[in-house]
């Protein structure tokens, strides 16, 4: 049984759960956001910046399905209720974050003959979400948005989006990135965590992810969603 449970704290910390299981733990004064070993935040390792990238990617999926939602209750809906979602979801998830799995995450598992199959799929689907934001972005502009084909166009598009990206990121979470500390060694994901953070930067400036958080915000309390309150059944 305690071998078990060994291997079992060796596996979360090679994928950085180890990071989420300790911030459960209540800290006090500065330790609240200072590594107690050299003063420095805590970095973010490969596995968990991809899973909260995924959180990015959920909530625009959300985004999506309230800007539909207006739509179909004939509610008085902007086009950059879709626009600028798409417009993140190019610049953050595909040309950001999908790169990353594409380049350093998806090649680990091919040549090593695992789960290939899956990672396969991944990417075709990564393609073929590129497509449907190329249709998104055409017709969530004022001329465009004003023709019903248009918007019927764009409606298809958002709902194929959302069909295909909640079981994508889902199975990434549960069996991709859980299976990374099979193909890696625990130094190889702490040093890819560190690759992705500086590639975070050089592109989105510092706390890229707490700037593209804000934006996903933004757009959330103009339609309307951003009170996590509301969601709670009564």
């Amino acid at each position: 049984m305690e071998s078990e449970r060994r291997r079992f704290l060796a596996a979360t910390a090679a994928l950085g759960i180890g990071t989420l299981a300790t911030a459960a733990v209540p800290l006090q004064g500065e330790d609240k956001a200072k590594d107690d070993k050299n003063g420095e935040p805590e970095e973010v390792a490969a596995a968990e910046d991809l899973m909260r990238e995924h959180g990015v990617l959920n909530r625009i999926l959300l985004i999506y399905e309230e800007g539909l939602r207006q739509l179909r209750d004939k509610e008085e809906v902007s086009p950059d209720a879709f626009h600028k979602p798409a417009l993140l979801v190019r610049k953050f998830v595909e040309d950001y974050h999908e790169k990353l799995e594409e380049n350093f995450i998806f090649p680990e598992f091919e040549k090593r003959k695992k789960l290939v199959d899956l990672v396969k799929v991944l990417r075709e689907q990564h393609q073929a979400g590129r497509r449907v934001t190329d249709v998104i972005l055409r017709n969530a502009v004022p001329e465009q948005f004003r023709k019903e084909d248009a918007r019927k166009e764009l409606v298809a598009s958002c709902r194929a989006f959302i069909h295909m990206y909640r079981p994508h990121e889902a199975r990434e979470d549960t069996v991709l990135f859980p299976a990374l500390h099979t193909v890696l060694t625990t130094k190889r994901i702490k040093d890819l965590g560190e690759q992705f953070e500086k590639e975070e930067d050089r592109l989105f400036g510092e706390e890229g992810f707490e700037k593209t958080v804000d934006q996903v915000a933004s757009i959330e309390k103009q339609l309307g969603i951003y009170d996590l309150a509301q969601f709670t059944p009564k």
